[in-house]
């Protein structure tokens, strides 16, 4: 096993309009998540949030401390949010087993030590997606199902952004310091998603596409209303949105992403709005 990670910086909106395509993919876009036997991560200065995935094969894999923290161990002032994408798997937090079916999520608080992730099969490998963010204050590990989600129908087919809002790691679900989770799924037919996009100044938000078929692809718009560009991503990838930027993104094929974010509050719709006209 190997945790291998790599630090990324903020960036002022201004500079942002200068980037092209190559810097745009190399500071934002996190190609490479899912990976046997190892657990990868990206830390982001951006509301020091973490982003990361783990393909558990054989053995188990520790989500253990890196340099940056500084810390004894990953939770030491930190909470955690895993959703497995894969095969069914496994869970451990200091001693206490959570089974992890496809979709299920789970929260895990402050001050926990010792998290093992282990897939069921190795041949059928669970694929944890990780988000992490500073926490002041520690909640009760839970496990979390989709059919404990709160779910919000979106959109419609007319405007192809029919879609559900599964609400897993979220205040009213689970108690958290300022992370929170959830996983959009998109009716068929229907291909964009968060639209019409908004910006909310007082969070982040990174998003993880998943089960995109083979040979398709995402295309994911980011940037300022008025200076947006856009990011082309394959299956099993996410994208780093800084607070000043919209998030929004249309596919050639039904797909499904899961949000992570957090930042000053826990209210879900404090956004800023944008109207598909005022975009540029």
């Amino acid at each position: 096993m190997a945790t291998i990670y790599e630090e990324r910086y903020a960036y002022h909106p201004e500079d942002f309009k200068s980037y092209g395509t190559e810097k745009i993919r190399k500071e934002f876009l996190v190609e490479k998540l899912m990976e046997e036997g190892n657990v990868r991560l990206v830390y982001s200065s951006i509301e020091r949030y973490i982003v990361g995935g783990a393909v558990p094969t054989d053995v188990a894999l520790l989500l253990e401390t890196i340099d940056p923290l500084k810390a004894e161990y990953f939770c030491q002032r930190r909470e955690v949010g895993v959703i497995n994408v894969a095969g069914p798997g496994s869970i451990s937090v200091d001693g206490t087993e959570f089974k992890m079916n496809y979709k299920d999520a789970i929260y895990i608080g402050k001050g926990s030590k010792e998290v093992l992730l282990k897939s069921d099969d190795a041949k059928n490998p669970a694929h944890f997606y990780i988000n992490s963010a500073p926490a002041h204050k520690e909640y009760p590990t839970k496990h979390v199902t989709m059919g404990d989600a709160n779910v919000l129908h979106m959109g419609a087919l007319e405007t192809s952004n029919e879609r559900n809002i599964n609400q897993l790691l979220i205040n009213g679900v689970v108690e958290t310091c300022q992370l929170q989770m959830g996983m959009t799924e998109l009716k068929t037919g229907s291909v964009w998603n968060t639209m019409p996009p908004h910006q909310h100044s007082r969070r982040n938000e990174v998003y993880f596409y998943f089960d995109v078929p083979e040979g398709q692809a995402v295309c994911h718009f980011m940037g300022q209303p008025q200076e947006t560009r856009h990011i082309w991503m394959k299956n099993e990838q996410a994208v780093i949105s800084p607070e000043w930027s919209i998030h929004s993104a249309a596919g050639t094929s039904n797909y499904i992403f899961i949000w992570g974010m957090a930042g000053e509050n826990l209210d879900y719709t404090d956004m800023d709005v944008i109207q598909p006209q005022e975009l540029r």
